[in-house]
């Protein structure tokens, strides 16, 4: 029986939410924080009668380690699922090591301002060590592996879909089908429609900076990058079909490369329609995509941030969405003496999951592994301390709660794999 702290109310955070709600035996308090108080307000409403939980809300700026201790210690609760900006990660990383709570995210920690000199400093040492350029990666949350181990703490990263679940997949793919993994292909398909010419389906900013970013994979050893969608393959995917696909680098692809014995390849997929691409080149080629501030009629503004104010909300495209959702991995390894190929994923329906919560599949597929990950460490069964991935983890339980909270997963033993 748990009290929760979550902070962040967006698409995610209220799947994550509702989720909680329906889980009742681990469960039973919730407080929802965020910057606009009014809006963790109005889901609590929405949820009051529906569910035995008591949820409370509170107003926070996640940004400043003060303010959230201060909150953390006032509701006094066993673990913060952070569903906020990647920004915020570290923040709130420090406001529980202060008050001694366990952490949960989703996504790993990325920063604000490109251009701060501390962090580019970092940044580009890493850049010419590590051989990948892309803006977030898990060195910095990875630091606080001691201290959270120190003060018997779980920071448990990217409780998410990818990453999150192709984590738990790899690590049930390497319990109980292979003695050894070769190479992991992360298929991520959005089938879905939303009928607007342009939109993401999470927060623009993050979203919109990740896929204009130079792709990259581990092979061998080592990172190979790539420029932006420079590699495109085709993929028939169950239940959507076929659909082009570009290489991007991903979270997901670093923890793995660690924690994956013997592995020499792993490749994050993505697929995008022509229109998304189409308006996303251009609004590079105009700088709308910086993350460098600019001065306008006196102002400072960020190009993207002000971009993610034109485009429409993640969270309102849920009515409008159709399709479904097909995000999974392609293994390929040695079992007993012989070669194997395992498919895992999931399908999701957009418009199921809006009937249920009130979300498209997107903010579905990854605020349901949210709430796992969170009722896992609260109520103790996942219960390594330190900074862990998820692939460090007893995949099982995490694997028969996707089957419970809808996520289904399939096993292809003979699947198409990718060139």
């Amino acid at each position: 029986m748990s009290r929760i702290l979550v902070i962040g109310c967006g698409g995610v955070a209220s799947v994550a939410i509702r989720k909680c709600c329906q889980n009742e035996k681990v469960f039973t308090e919730l407080c929802i924080a965020s910057r606009t108080k009014a809006k963790c307000d109005a889901l609590r409403e929405k949820l009051e009668g529906k569910t035995s939980v008591k949820i409370t809300t509170a107003q926070v700026d996640a940004d400043h380690v003060s303010e959230a201790a201060a909150l953390i210690r006032s509701y006094q609760p066993d673990a913060v699922l952070n569903l906020a900006l990647p920004y915020q990660d570290l923040s709130i990383m420090e406001a529980c090591l202060e008050c001694g709570v366990h952490y949960i995210d989703s996504a790993n920690y990325e920063p604000e301002d490109t251009d701060d000199h501390a962090w580019r400093a970092v940044y580009e040492k890493r850049c010419r060590e590590k051989g990948f350029t892309a803006y977030f990666d898990y060195s910095w949350q990875w630091e606080y592996n001691e201290k959270f181990r120190e003060k018997n703490l779980t920071a448990l990263l990217g409780s998410g879909f990818d990453p999150g679940v192709t984590s738990v997949f790899t690590a049930y793919a390497m319990k109980h089908y292979f003695d050894e993994i070769h190479t992991i292909d992360i298929l991520d398909c959005n089938g879905g429609d939303h009928g607007y010419p342009f939109a993401t389906n999470f927060n623009p900013e993050i979203n919109l900076r990740e896929v204009s970013a130079n792709g990259s994979y581990w092979e061998d050893g080592h990172w190979v990058e790539t420029e932006p969608m420079e590699i495109k393959r085709t993929y028939d995917f169950p239940q959507v079909g076929p659909k082009e696909m570009y290489l991007l680098h991903h979270e997901e692809i670093e923890s793995l490369a660690v924690h994956v014995p013997g592995v020499k390849r792993i490749r994050f997929f993505m697929t995008f329609g022509e229109s998304y691409l189409t308006h996303m080149k251009c609004l590079e080629n105009v700088g709308m995509l910086s993350t460098s501030p600019i001065v306008f009629e006196g102002k400072e503004i960020v190009p993207i941030q002000f971009l993610k104010a034109l485009l429409p909300d993640p969270a309102t495209l849920g009515p409008r969405t159709k399709g479904k959702t097909n995000i999974g991995c392609i293994y390929t390894g040695v079992k007993d003496g012989q070669e194997k190929t395992i498919y895992i994923y999931n399908v999701c329906d957009h418009e199921e999951c809006y009937r249920e919560v009130e979300s498209q599949a997107i903010s579905y597929t990854t605020g349901v592994p949210a709430m796992i990950g969170t009722a896992l460490v609260a109520s103790g069964i996942w219960n390594k301390r330190g900074a862990v991935n998820l692939e460090e983890l007893d995949p099982d339980p995490f694997m028969d709660m996707l089957n419970q909270y809808g996520l289904p997963w399939v096993v292809d033993e003979n699947p198409e794999t990718v060139e």
